[in-house]
């Protein structure tokens, strides 16, 4: 079990085993879900991490290859 002391402002240290395993990095942001006694700590997905790899592309273009078909599609 990892523990942490509550400073006199209510803030805590996430140890960093915990971090790790939960894979959080400075600026993520975590929700408290309150329990019959008990908190848990959950991490909070962005709408865009939650999206992430939904969608597969069929093909997989270079950078130049996608200016091309811009510029191909704008000229229609």
């Amino acid at each position: 079990m990892e523990t942490s002391t509550l400073t006199i402002k209510g803030q805590v240290t996430i140890p960093a085993e915990v971090r790790r395993r939960m894979g959080l990095k400075p600026g993520d942001r975590v929700a408290f879900v309150l329990g019959d006694g008990d908190v848990r700590l959950v991490r909070q997905e962005t709408r865009i991490e939650a999206a992430f790899g939904l969608v597969k592309p069929s093909i997989s273009l270079t950078t130049e290859q996608i200016d091309d078909v811009i510029r191909q599609r704008s000229g229609e």
